[in-house]
């Protein structure tokens, strides 16, 4: 599967947990990662997207390092199985924090 099919599984997955998956380009800044993820709850995660037998630059490497040393979440996914996987992940992730929302709600 291609990149690009693999970044459209990301982001029609991502759409229908109710967030947002946009494309990053920053000028200048070489090795962004390819995708800002942003969750109901403000929940935001830089995502790399590669085929099953990609590497990440030495570039990605330091964007991901930096992004992690100032508190961000920031992930490498390689191939569509691991995007689904990560998007299962999300989701169950998701329902539990409606789930404890609503807890919060009826114990205030």
């Amino acid at each position: 599967m291609k990149e690009r099919d693999i970044e459209a599984l990301l982001r029609d997955g991502v759409k229908q947990l109710g967030g947002k998956a946009y494309k990053w380009v920053s000028p200048g800044n070489a090795g962004v990662p390819d995708r800002i993820v942003i969750l109901p709850g403000g929940k935001v995660i830089f995502v790399e997207l590669k085929q099953e037998n990609g590497q990440l630059t030495r570039l990605q490497k330091i964007q991901q390092d930096t992004l992690r040393a100032m508190g961000a979440a920031a992930v490498t996914l390689y191939g569509a199985d691991e995007v689904r996987m990560y998007l299962e992940e999300l989701k169950e992730m998701l329902e539990r924090g409606a789930k404890a929302a609503r807890i919060s709600e009826l114990l205030h």
